[in-house]
C-alpha cells in the first residue's frame, strides 16, 4: 500500500488521517449513542458535547496505544498478497471498530455516567451490538472516507508543488 495517495505516508499525515477521523466519529457517534440512551434533545445533545472532548482524547489513546498496534499485528495473518486496497481498508475499518467499540461500550459509559460502575459490564451484550454498528457505519459511510479524500488531495497538492519547483 506504500505510495497510495488515499493514506498517509510519513508521521505527520498520520496524525493527520487520525485527528480527522476521531474528531469526525467521536462528534457523531457519541451523540448518537448518548442520544439512544437518553433520548434526543436538544439538553441531552449540549450535555454530551461537554463529554466529547474527553471521549477524543480517550480514543485517540486507545486507537495509539491499543487498536492499533493490535490491528496491526493482526491484519497480515487475513490479508493476502493479492488482496486490494478496499478489501484491506474494508478490513482494517472492521478490526478497529471491533476492538474500540468493545472497549469504549465500557469506557465510553463510565464517562458519560460520570462514574465507574458495573452497568455497562452488565449491559454489555445489550450495548456493545448496537455501538459496533453505529461505529462501523461512522467509519465506513463518513469518517474513513472523509480523511482518505483528505489525503488524496494533500498528495495532489504535494505533487503539484514538486512538479512546479
Amino acid at each position: 500500500m506504500h505510495g497510495e495517495t488515499r493514506l498517509p505516508h510519513n508521521a505527520k499525515e498520520g496524525i493527520l488521517f487520525m485527528l480527522i477521523i476521531s474528531i469526525i466519529s467521536v462528534n457523531i457517534i457519541a451523540p448518537i449513542i448518548i442520544g439512544l440512551e437518553r433520548g434526543f434533545s436538544k439538553e441531552v445533545y449540549f450535555e454530551t458535547l461537554k463529554l466529547i472532548p474527553f471521549m477524543w482524547v480517550i480514543v485517540v489513546l486507545l486507537v495509539r496505544f491499543v487498536a492499533g498496534p493490535l490491528v496491526g499485528k493482526v491484519m497480515p495473518k487475513f490479508v493476502g498478497q493479492t488482496d486490494g486496497f478496499n478489501a484491506r481498508v474494508l478490513l482494517n475499518i472492521l478490526l478497529n471498530v471491533t476492538v474500540l467499540s468493545l472497549l469504549l461500550s465500557i469506557i465510553g459509559t463510565w464517562v458519560g455516567m460520570k462514574e465507574v460502575s458495573m452497568e455497562p459490564i452488565q449491559n454489555f451484550l445489550h450495548i456493545w451490538p448496537r455501538n459496533f454498528g453505529i461505529a462501523f457505519w461512522v467509519e465506513m459511510l463518513i469518517a474513513q472516507p472523509i480523511a482518505r479524500f483528505a489525503m488524496k488531495k494533500l498528495h495532489h497538492r504535494q505533487a503539484r508543488k514538486a512538479v512546479n519547483k
